[in-house]
């Protein structure tokens, strides 16, 4: 189902932008041609998401803050294996009949109702489309569609990278609203290889890293980029040495289910097509020991997940080195923002001397439902209030 209202109709007055957020431009003439009208539109239909699939990745394409994870394929995918019959909420800007602007959505009624971001805990940032030559109109229209559809509802944007798409929507937002911390990632500059070992903190650790380089090459552990026929295959024998991996000890469980092989081979294949995905196979003595997935865009690079087979380790090939090197081959040379090392603080990730990046969690509420958001922080403060009480505790009992 689609309901399609024009922007700014029908809607009560709400209270103007902020000031310091207001686009600003040449006062109108009467020689000037009519601006293009906005018309919002709020899909709920599977079959109408997957329609968008082209203008999707137009608007794609002229939003620089865009991660893969907004991508069309990826979303879609994820919806077939993870959404709820009746839940979607896709709220759409267009101008002229093109998207200017997307909201994935779905609403969740647990523990509070609320419309939440397409990709779920899968995804490591969460985002709205919103085209770069956007003066301020669809942004304000697309925040005026969303509090319209949250009705009772609060709207919960979990990990938004910052300078995110949706901080334009966030500025205009007419009620209630707060940011707050969310997940850590960890950022490296888009550069080759041979200059990320050049930022290392000493010439010991430089030299170590180049011969770890060395090591894997005297190995002939060789790589290549899988062609998109080959990705189900490829993504098979990722997960398969994934589970290898990680045997006898705590894995992901989610990596391990069904539904997130499909949801992989659904979504990689078309984004290896369209340049957002590389998987890269590394063989030893003409068999594959490890597959990497990469994910790509404008903004920033990533590996998002891997399977090594043990030889590796015993071989004394470091894993970790292996995967880095490769990534870098597709971090465009410095075009791209950042190379990220996407969720988590893991130790190995620190010897690179990255960049503390703070995903941010947007809340945004009517005043009507204000109370939801009031709900969220408290229970956000208690959360981490226990987890800095069990670290000192940790701390205090190491000693």
């Amino acid at each position: 189902m689609t309901a399609t209202v024009p922007a700014g109709a029908a809607r009560p007055a709400r209270p103007p932008a902020r000031p310091s957020d207001r686009a600003t431009a040449p006062a109108p003439d009467h020689g000037t041609a009519p601006v293009t009208e906005l018309v919002t539109e709020l899909v709920t239909d599977e079959d109408a998401f997957a329609a968008l699939a082209p203008a999707w990745e137009r608007l794609f394409g002229r939003c620089a803050a865009a991660t893969p994870f907004q991508t069309h394929a990826w979303l879609h995918s994820w919806w077939l294996s993870y959404g709820r019959p009746g839940r979607l909420r896709l709220l759409v800007v267009r101008a002229g009949g093109e998207l200017v602007a997307v909201a994935p959505l779905m609403l969740v009624r647990r523990p509070l109702p609320a419309l939440v971001p397409l990709g779920g805990t899968v995804s490591d940032y969460a985002d709205v489309l919103l085209d770069d030559g956007d003066d301020g109109r669809a942004a304000e229209a697309l925040a005026g569609a969303l509090a319209d559809a949250a009705r009772t509802a609060l709207v919960d944007f979990r990990e938004v990278r910052p300078g995110g798409a949706v901080e334009r929507v966030y500025d205009r937002w007419p009620g209630p609203c707060r940011a707050v911390a969310d997940s850590l990632c960890l950022e490296l500059p888009a550069v080759p290889m041979d200059e990320l070992v050049a930022r290392l903190p000493s010439s010991k650790t430089g030299q170590r890293a180049r011969a770890k380089l060395r090591r894997l090459a005297a190995l002939g552990v060789r790589r290549r980029a899988v062609d998109p026929q080959e990705v189900p295959a490829a993504l098979g024998r990722l997960l398969e040495l994934h589970a290898l991996q990680w045997q006898g000890r705590k894995v992901t469980s989610e990596h391990l289910r069904p539904r997130f092989r499909d949801h992989l081979v659904r979504a990689v294949g078309p984004m290896v097509r369209s340049g957002n995905a590389v998987v890269t196979e590394f063989l030893l003595d003409d068999e594959v020991v490890a597959v990497d997935l990469t994910l790509l865009s404008d903004s920033l690079s990533g590996g998002y997940l891997y399977g090594a087979h043990p030889v590796l380790r015993q071989r004394k090939a470091d894993v970790a080195v292996m995967l880095l090197d490769a990534c870098t081959r597709h971090s465009g040379g410095g075009q791209r923002g950042a190379l990220s090392l996407l969720r988590g603080d893991e130790p190995y990730k620190h010897h690179w001397r990255p960049r503390r990046v703070v995903n941010r969690r947007l809340l945004l509420a009517r005043r009507r439902t204000a109370w939801l958001l009031v709900a969220v922080l408290c229970d956000t403060v208690a959360r981490q209030r226990g987890r800095e009480v069990l670290h000192r505790w940790r701390g205090g009992n190491r000693g």
